[in-house]
């Protein structure tokens, strides 16, 4: 295959990339811009087989093809059967490989080149192998916070700000080091304390802003890649990770102002916020409980209702119970719209995709806001799942880990119905005082058990 015919479908690639980040922008065409996006993935590895630079014959093609094969056995079963409440963990996963993936390369070839790279060549390996191993280490940490093996809270620790500066400071003299002198032995340096930086990096985060962390590492990998392009001097790479990396930067400065804070404070606010105390105490105050019987009569009496899904309809996949609870108010009569907080769930979009699946109408999906100035208007919220997106904490308690963010207001609508399995606080970790108020109504129990009962006893009314 010649260089021209190469480039020429490359760039038909690229703009299957393009057209899928302009499918994946909507609900109703992100299922038509991901095929087309994995097509577009399909194009850009099977052309690589058939071009060699300089017309070397392709090499390790017996390993390539078991790669290949090694990640198809492992990406398809996971992409299949991974439930819809560990989606964003996978995505965090997927991301870091990409990250460590794209730094292990530039480390080959920088080892393939050796005295013969040249110092745009050693810079390029360097800003890949300090970001990739950042987006690797930084994700894995992100993983385990959202499959809860350890702490969702914020990390801190004695000095942490100064550690973190320190780390930086040795990530970017070894990188200086590699440049200045070469050389296998900085460069191992210099992986090492990027991925420690990537752990440290994270640390610090809590789990309501994880999602805002998956959206910045999957930026750095895009980075990472559009730099191996230039070490490989692939132009098919550079544009790829371009558009990863823009796409990512963009939508991380969206979700930071959806939390109504700098970037820097989310990363980084948990060393100077006053963090609220947990002792584990189940507090005493009392709160209304009701049955589905209850929560029927009330829906089946009122003229508009919110739904307000979270992270525990993902759990509970009541995706569908409560599409059907939704179609039989709207067959009473009752105006239906389902309230969408940007950050709802555990990673950007999750409630979205997670409706789309239950074929819930786009038109009923709102946005915060255009569904915050409604609420004065709505006789009864159900909040299925959701806690932190709904916590007037936001709004009351400074220093609390989500104050400053944009909540729905759903405390202003007649009556608040929340689903919930216990008292136990939100991904946060801090207590919802709209629990006690006298609006609300708390039914606990799984949230698909409970939908199913109240739809049983609003079909018998």
């Amino acid at each position: 295959m010649s260089r021209n015919l190469y480039d020429l479908i490359g760039l038909a690639a690229g703009i299957c990339f393009i057209l899928a980040l302009k499918g994946l922008s909507s609900p109703k065409s992100a299922r038509r811009g991901n095929l087309i996006g994995a097509v577009g993935a399909t194009i850009a590895t099977i052309i690589v087989f058939f071009y060699a630079n300089d017309g070397e014959a392709l090499h390790n093609q017996n390993l390539i093809l078991a790669a290949i094969a090694f990640g198809v056995l492992v990406g398809v079963p996971a992409a299949r059967k991974v439930q819809m409440t560990q989606m964003p963990q996978l995505v965090a996963l997927f991301n870091g490989v990409g990250g460590g993936a794209a730094a292990l390369v530039a480390i080959v070839e920088y080892l393939k080149l050796g005295d013969g790279a040249t110092t745009a060549e050693v810079i390029a390996t360097v800003f890949t192998v300090i970001v990739g191993c950042v987006s690797f280490s930084g994700s894995i940490i992100t993983f385990m916070k959202l499959q809860e093996l350890m702490t969702t809270r914020p990390v801190i620790f004695p000095f942490g700000r100064q550690l973190i500066a320190l780390t930086l400071i040795g990530v970017l003299a070894s990188g200086g080091w590699v440049i200045s002198s070469g050389g296998s032995t900085p460069l191992l340096v210099n992986g090492l304390l990027s991925l420690l930086f990537g752990i440290l990096f994270v640390l610090p985060v809590g789990g309501a802003d994880v999602p805002i962390v998956i959206s910045l590492l999957n930026a750095f990998t895009g980075l990472t890649v559009a730099a191996s392009g230039y070490v490989l001097q692939t132009t098919l790479l550079i544009v790829a990770g371009t558009l990863v990396g823009a796409s990512g930067t963009i939508l991380t400065r969206l979700m930071a102002d959806a939390m109504g804070r700098s970037l820097f404070g989310t990363l980084f606010g948990a060393f100077t916020a006053k963090a609220q105390a947990s002792t584990g105490a189940v507090d005493a105050r009392p709160v209304k409980s009701g049955s589905p019987d209850d929560v029927a009569i009330l829906l089946n009496y009122s003229q508009r209702v919110v739904i307000v899904p979270g992270f525990g309809l993902a759990v509970a996949q009541a995706q569908h119970t409560v599409r059907e609870l939704a179609d039989l108010l709207a067959s009473k009569g009752i105006e239906v719209a389902y309230g969408i907080h940007p950050v709802a769930g555990r990673m950007p979009g999750h409630m979205n995709v997670l409706l789309a699946e239950a074929n819930v109408p786009y038109e009923q999906l709102v946005e915060m806001e255009e569904i915050n100035p409604t609420f004065p208007q709505t006789d009864v919220v159900l909040v299925v799942g959701a806690n932190d997106v709904v916590n007037p904490a936001a709004k009351t308690t400074p220093g609390c880990p989500i104050y400053g963010m944009p909540i729905l207001d759903v405390a202003l609508a007649g009556n608040v119905i929340f689903l919930k399995r216990s008292m136990r606080p939100g991904f946060a970790g801090i207590e919802n005082e709209l629990l006690y108020e006298a609006k609300t109504t708390l039914l606990f129990g799984d949230a698909k058990d409970s939908l199913t009962k109240v739809v049983s006893a609003l079909k018998a009314l």
